[in-house]
């Protein structure tokens, strides 16, 4: 039986992460049937930005098989990245981060948190959804950029792209 751990990342799963989000887009490139894709984000980036990244190992002393990585942007929490490795899918890895994200942004007094993701991609924005985030529109000067980075980056072109917000 796993003992499922959520706990803040540190530098020592800095390659870690970098690793599970490269599994985790290869999945997506195949389901957007494209080879253009920005590299995973650096790990120790990720970890070292303002804002926190949690991490879901199956037993205390396991190595990571999934993080979410949230934020601090224009006062609210952004969650950034969630990834899960392939293999350790579908057993609720992603809500538990999700949900462990959340709580830890209202501890940090967020009152909200928002994300950018793709419209149709199942894991996505209807993961989203079930997970209580809404879509709606960029209000503040850094979702804004986000939106034009993510077109200079090309991600609209391969489907739609929605931001997200859920009230902490």
């Amino acid at each position: 039986m796993s003992l499922i751990t959520i706990r803040h990342a540190t530098a020592a799963d800095a390659e870690l992460i970098q690793a599970i989000e490269t599994s985790a887009d290869a999945l997506l490139i195949d389901t957007l049937g494209t080879t253009a894709w920005p590299p995973a984000g650096d790990g120790l980036q990720r970890v070292a930005a303002p804002g926190f990244v949690l991490v879901l190992t199956e037993t205390a002393e396991g190595s990571p098989v999934g993080f979410v990585h949230v934020m601090d942007a224009d006062g609210h929490a952004h969650l950034e990245q969630l990834s899960v490795l392939p293999d350790a899918g579908r057993q609720g890895y992603g809500r538990r981060l999700v949900a462990a994200a959340q709580r830890e942004a209202r501890e940090r007094g967020y009152t909200r948190m928002t994300l950018r993701t793709y419209a149709e991609v199942p894991w996505n924005a209807p993961f989203y959804a079930s997970c209580g985030f809404l879509e709606s529109l960029p209000e503040t000067p850094f979702l804004r950029t986000l939106t034009e980075t993510e077109s200079r980056l090309g991600l609209d072109a391969h489907a739609r792209r929605v931001q997200m917000t859920v009230e902490l």
